[in-house]
């Protein structure tokens, strides 16, 4: 499959968020990615439901709900009325995660699974099978414009790897750190989302880099 580019909304301007929603629309971008921030599981808090249902009254595009709080099971049904098409969880966040999955996709979601920088991805072998994406984080969750971590080129190859035999139509997402320097190799190593916050919206021209991080790897 051609891989996907899905812009984090955390780090457009929130005073313009209407134009900002707009501009994505009219770009090369697949999904809008939506961070949502709690100040438990990560330290941030970035925003809630008046805002998402904000967001989806001007998106054209699917919004890509990355839930980083804690006990997530409490809001899949509001996250899901606020207007999420696909809903990722973290691994570390969950104490039943195939309930939680199956949940997310009753609600007519895609379901997806997060996991942190130091999390093994062998922890995702009893769940790979069942999800529609796997989100590896490259940076440790909680702000933006973090530095992107290596290891992950090594993370991507292992959930491709894990994935082959089971759930080969699997989205592989990444998150945390994306931009012109890095695409392509992520690509290579078998990612086929892309999140990218600061460099789509720290850009001069958002939508020439929303177009280059859609032509990565070509």
């Amino acid at each position: 499959m051609n891989h996907l580019v899905s812009p984090s909304v955390l780090t457009a301007n929130f005073a313009n968020l209407k134009q900002e929603i707009e501009m994505l629309n009219s770009s090369n971008a697949d999904w809008m990615h939506v961070d949502v921030m709690d100040g438990m599981f990560v330290p941030n808090i970035s925003f809630g439901f008046p805002v998402i249902r904000s967001i989806k009254q001007y998106a054209q595009k699917p919004l890509d709900v990355h839930l980083m709080i804690v006990d997530p099971d409490r809001y899949l049904e509001d996250f899901k009325d606020a207007g999420a098409d696909g809903i990722t969880v973290h691994l570390e966040a969950c104490t039943h995660l195939n309930r939680t999955v199956q949940r997310i996709k009753e609600l007519g979601c895609r379901a997806g699974v997060a996991i942190n920088p130091h999390t093994p991805v062998t922890l995702l072998a009893d769940i790979i099978a069942d999800v529609d994406l796997i989100l590896v984080m490259s940076v440790n969750p909680g702000f933006g414009g973090q530095k992107f971590i290596q290891n992950t080129y090594k993370k991507i190859r292992e959930v491709k790897e894990l994935s082959k035999e089971v759930n080969s139509d699997l989205f592989i997402e990444i998150d945390g750190g994306v931009d012109l320097s890095n695409a392509a190799r992520l690509i290579q190593a078998g990612a086929n989302v892309l999140v990218a916050g600061n460099a789509v919206f720290a850009s001069p021209d958002p939508l020439e880099v929303i177009s280059q991080l859609k032509k990565a790897g070509s």
